[in-house]
């Protein structure tokens, strides 16, 4: 949304309809690649593919031994993004408001709930790619979160490293299922009530905050898998002194990073 391209992107998404085979069957591949708007479709698949490859074990490492700089760094871009956001609501009557407050309240409790302890099977690993994806083009609520709190963030980014491509393959159409449905409910949503949306996405990016938070403490243990690894309920925790000055930074950099992006975006759309 930050770079303008959050309407395109619904509404080439919720392109991909009955109608596209219609149109691929009476007019030819080309038309129908135009009329999903493809090219946009495929350079912005191909990035995020690229960064969920490259980016998988720098991130899964980032999470094992440097999280709270992390953190930080998430932060900053969503607190950045909040006032930006907001600016799109031309009116904050009492629907704005409460649709503000609602997002904001959603987000918390979903970022407070403890994350499931399970071992996943295909199925399960089908439906948490619908639901991540569904979060993902909801600002404010993270697809990769949504898989921490499902348990099943560390397997699939265990598979991608690992090239296991049945499990990517399940996550992904589980994905993209979740995708094409939810788009067009959020567009529809978009056109018809923008003013309400716009605040209730800004009320999301205010809600997530308290997940993002990068003081955390070990509150309980909540289940030890098969491979040893341990599965923590934890709580937000005052600053601590020794990381301060590092999670100033990283949180100014995400910061400057989302403030850039809209600058140039806004040059780009002049």
């Amino acid at each position: 949304m930050i770079t303008g391209i959050y309407d395109p992107l619904l509404q080439a998404i919720s392109s991909i309809n009955l109608t596209l085979l219609r149109v691929l069957r009476s007019e030819g591949l080309a038309s129908g690649w135009r009329s999903i708007n493809g090219s946009f479709l495929l350079a912005l698949a191909a990035g995020i593919g690229t960064s969920i490859i490259g980016l998988s074990g720098i991130l899964h490492h980032l999470l094992e031994h440097e999280r709270t700089l992390l953190y930080a760094f998430f932060f900053g871009l969503v607190a950045s993004s909040i006032p930006l956001i907001g600016r799109e609501v031309q009116k904050w009557n009492g629907v704005a408001i409460g649709a503000f407050l609602f997002g904001a309240a959603l987000t918390f409790a979903i970022g407070s709930l403890p994350p499931l302890s399970i071992e996943p099977g295909y199925l399960y690993l089908f439906g948490c790619g619908a639901l991540a994806a569904c979060a993902m083009i909801l600002p404010g609520i993270s697809g990769s979160f949504i898989l921490l709190l499902l348990g099943v963030y560390s397997p699939v980014i265990a598979a991608i490293k690992s090239y296991d491509v049945v499990t990517v393959a399940v996550v992904g159409i589980g994905a993209i299922t979740g995708l094409l449905g939810f788009s067009r409910l959020l567009r529809r949503w978009l056109e018809t009530s923008r003013n309400g949306m716009m605040a209730l996405l800004s009320g999301f990016l205010l809600g997530s905050l308290q997940a993002l938070w990068p003081w955390k403490e070990n509150a309980m243990l909540l289940y030890t898998h098969s491979d040893g690894r341990e599965t923590w309920l934890q709580t937000n925790a005052w600053p601590q002194s020794e990381a301060l000055w590092g999670c100033l930074i990283w949180t100014l950099v995400g910061s400057a990073i989302v403030i850039g992006m809209h600058r140039i975006a806004q040059h780009s759309s002049s």
